[in-house]
């Protein structure tokens, strides 16, 4: 279940309430007349099927409310009512498998922002793999892979391909062209730090020897096969309850090491990995995002199927 709250100007409370009312996945409808401050007007609140969310979020759009009032979701872990039962039943299909694009929309957004924390994360994580190439250790790659946050820009990019979102596009552009050369960057410096120091000894940089992570710079189609599963696996995760599987995806794919790797290989003049690397790099990110497209577009006509024409999401 999810609980809705919408700020509505008076005017078009009734209409609202009318709303909520019909649907048969809406349960513990209230009305606060006259409750909220800025914007001002009436605060109505309702526990939903998360299967009917989708539908009721883009009604209470079409009176205007994202724009006069404001309309919010939040997940409700426990729900003990007989009637928030018979809204779930109500409400066509299942909870797990419902996309609520409204929210899908907004999560991407704001995981695909550029900022302190997400190019903080990408060049840590940049880092981590870079040490794990030189240690030949194919547990540090995969803390790298785990601290790694460029999913989120991938999955922005497939849902603005999807819904023709040029917003999301723009900013999830912008995220992975700064993160990634300005993580390369700082792992650059590192590298020739460690290697002016000799910390690492005099082998660190002798690439042929690192055989346990010579996976990350052999590109091939099998590395695309698991670009596109993982793609699809996380964008399978992002649109229903089962968030807990993008752990997996992070493990799966071979983007931060492949950027990592490269600037090893290119401080170690293995000019021939380091291409190799970054075709990885490319293609991983290519695969991700094609396979989450794929699955989002799947997805979409899907439920379009069982609720009609009507939008999915706004543009």
């Amino acid at each position: 279940m999810l609980h809705l709250r919408a700020v509505c100007p008076p005017e078009v409370t009734a209409q609202a309430l009318d709303i909520l009312r019909a649907h048969a996945g809406t349960a513990h409808l209230i009305a606060h007349r006259g409750a909220a401050v800025e914007p001002p007007g009436d605060l109505v609140e309702a526990d939903i099927a998360r299967e009917a969310a989708d539908e009721i979020v883009d009604a209470l759009c079409g009176l205007g409310l994202d724009h006069t009032g404001g309309i919010t979701l939040e997940a409700l872990d426990t729900a003990l009512s007989d009637a928030a039962d018979r809204a779930e039943e109500a409400a066509p299909g299942e909870g797990a498998d419902a996309v609520v694009w409204e929210e899908l929309v907004a999560r991407t957004g704001e995981e695909s922002r550029t900022n302190v924390t997400f190019l903080a994360f990408l060049t840590i994580a940049c880092l981590l793999a870079a040490v794990g190439v030189l240690t030949n250790s194919a547990v540090t790659i995969v803390g790298a892979m785990v601290v790694g946050p460029e999913f989120g820009p991938l999955a922005a990019l497939a849902v603005g391909l999807v819904l023709r979102r040029g917003d999301l596009l723009r900013r999830a552009s912008a995220a992975l062209g700064v993160g990634f050369p300005l993580a390369m960057v700082v792992t650059l410096g590192g590298a020739l730090l460690v290697r002016a120091t000799d910390v690492f000894g005099e082998k660190a940089f002798q690439l042929d020897q690192n055989h346990e992570v010579d996976f990350v710079f052999s590109v091939g189609v099998p590395s695309l096969v698991v670009a596109m599963l993982a793609g699809a696996a996380g964008m399978l995760a992002m649109t229903s309850a089962k968030s807990a599987a993008l752990v997996g995806v992070f493990i799966s794919v071979t983007t931060v090491p492949a950027a990592g790797y490269a600037v090893v290989a290119a401080v170690a003049g293995e000019w021939s990995r380091c291409l190799q690397s970054v075709g990885q790099l490319l293609v991983n990110l290519l695969g991700i995002v094609a396979a989450a497209a794929i699955v989002l577009t799947l997805r979409r006509n899907g439920q379009r199927s069982r609720v009609g024409t009507r939008p999915l999401s706004r543009g």
